[in-house]
């Protein structure tokens, strides 16, 4: 879009956001800020933002005539070179409410996917977001080359030379969507390949989940410094990173950041960030980060945990723990009610903290700390002395708390690892407790 940053002058947009009953118990003002934050986010100028009683869709044009005609006015006195509708409209819908309007008219996927294709900076990122793209535009087809209808007679048995740009588009897109997926097929095989080769190096892997905005990105950059771009505005991060973060006992966890989740997040969007999400289900740890200052904080809790079991219905989610980000944006009152809430003890409770001041980080590292590695074991093993490769994964897997010699030279060491790990230690390796204590 030419609204993107870099462009000489800012297009002018409005924004509209339909009062439907679907918005359920969600208020609609911040539903339509959110909304004009999207539209920020292209660096378009947004003059206004409207709520626009809506008692029923219209099939041709959405909006009723007399709707219409006061858009239609408002547009032509503030410059306004876009409309932005926050609902999802047909194509037919779209391209009418263009001629209408005179203007160009985007809907909420429309918007959300331009803001992806600014955003995305790896080969992955662009390949998600084309096949995204790819997927939309495969739909807005429909009828899109009316000046090109037939316009000869004849028998009807040859359709005319509009029917046939509109097949010969189709097929193209068609045939672009399957080289896309062959692609992102070969980054889904080589992610998975690097999430072995972590695994076999004993790092359990966590990844940070949230809605669009709840602060991942700033809380990622406070815990690895990796620099990821971190700004109040919807889908900063899009592409994935991934960094290793020591945490208090001395072991090491990868956490890995992930695009943020938004309300109605278009379906093409899912599909085609799948190969990026499934690091989600083989985590071994689910940070889910909360603007817990936000009016609405529980419904996009909800809006994040309906994209997530949508993933994969045959699998369970992994082990979760809720960050309660942004309490120092909160009253007295209410920090003092969400803090008492999250002190529930147990290893996944609520951790409140705020990722610009860094309040709360530390607890929240300690009980990352718990909950990556819980039910953990102390062993006493007995090496050879030239044994380093062993000694490095105990050191790699969990934590060495000391280290001797025995009277026959031989090294033992004591070490916390967790139950699966010391279950793969060869036995004639551990050590008995009294023949430890006696050497």
């Amino acid at each position: 879009m030419s609204g993107a940053p870099g462009s000489a002058a800012r297009i002018k947009a409005l924004v509209v956001h339909p009062l439907t009953n679907s918005d359920g118990a969600r208020d609609p003002s911040l539903r339509l800020t959110e909304a004009q934050g999207l539209a920020e986010a292209l660096d378009l100028d947004v003059v206004a933002g409207r709520l626009t009683p809506l008692r029923k869709r219209h099939p041709g044009l959405y909006f009723g005539a007399g709707r219409i005609e006061a858009l239609k006015e408002e547009a032509e006195a503030a410059g306004v070179e876009v409309l932005i509708v926050d609902a999802a409209l047909t194509p037919v819908q779209q391209r009418n409410l263009e001629r209408a309007l005179g203007v160009k008219v985007i809907d909420r996927t429309g918007l959300i996917l331009e803001i992806f294709g600014l955003r995305a900076r790896t080969r992955e990122g662009r390949l998600q977001v084309e096949l995204a793209r790819q997927a939309y535009e495969r739909s807005r087809l429909v009828r899109t080359w009316t000046h090109l209808e037939r316009q000869r007679g004849g028998l009807g048995k040859t359709g005319g030379p509009g029917e046939t740009q509109i097949e010969l588009d189709r097929r193209q897109i068609a045939d672009r969507i399957i080289k896309l997926k062959r692609e992102l097929e070969d980054v889904r095989r080589t992610r998975a390949l690097a999430r072995r080769a972590r695994s076999r190096a004993g790092y359990p892997a966590v990844v940070f989940v949230g809605y669009t905005n709840a602060g991942k990105s700033t809380l990622f950059n406070h815990l690895t410094s990796a620099g990821v771009l971190a700004k109040d505005m919807p889908f900063a991060t899009l592409d994935p990173t991934a960094r290793l973060v020591k945490l208090p006992s001395g072991r090491s966890v990868i956490v890995s950041d992930t695009v943020g989740f938004i309300s109605d997040l278009p379906t093409e969007l899912v599909a085609a960030f799948r190969a990026t999400l499934e690091a989600v289900l083989e985590a071994d740890l689910l940070l889910h980060v909360r603007d817990i200052a936000h009016p609405e904080t529980d419904a996009q809790r909800d809006d994040v945990m309906a994209v997530l079991t949508s993933l994969d219905a045959t699998r369970t989610l992994p082990p979760m723990i809720e960050v309660w980000n942004k309490i120092d944006l909160l009253d007295a009152g209410r920090r003092a009610a969400r803090t008492a809430r999250a002190a529930g003890g147990s290893a996944h409770a609520p951790a409140p903290i705020s990722a610009v001041t860094g309040e709360g980080v530390g607890e929240l590292l300690a009980a990352l700390d718990r909950a990556a590695f819980g039910a953990a074991r102390v062993v006493t093993l007995r090496l050879d002395p030239g044994d380093g490769k062993t000694r490095a994964w105990i050191a790699a897997r969990g934590r060495i708390l000391e280290e001797r010699a025995a009277s026959d030279g031989a090294a033992l060491i004591t070490a916390e690892l967790s139950g699966a790990d010391a279950a793969r230690l060869d036995p004639a390796l551990i050590a008995a407790p009294e023949q430890a204590a006696a050497e």
